[in-house]
């Protein structure tokens, strides 16, 4: 019952090539949002992350 089956489906091997899509369209829109923080319109806005935090001392 637990045994090899006669008949193996393969699930990995066809799937290889959406799993490497899938790597390559997440590096794509991480650098993509990377340089669009970086940006000047951008960069100061108070909603970004990634913003360094402006200290003023009077």
């Amino acid at each position: 019952m637990f045994g090899r089956r006669a008949y193996p489906t393969p699930i990995i091997r066809p799937l290889w090539a959406f799993a490497i899509s899938g790597a390559v369209i997440y590096a794509t829109v991480w650098k993509l949002q990377d340089s669009m923080l970086a940006l000047p319109e951008f960069a100061n806005n108070p909603k970004n992350p990634h913003r360094k935090a402006v200290t003023e001392h009077h």
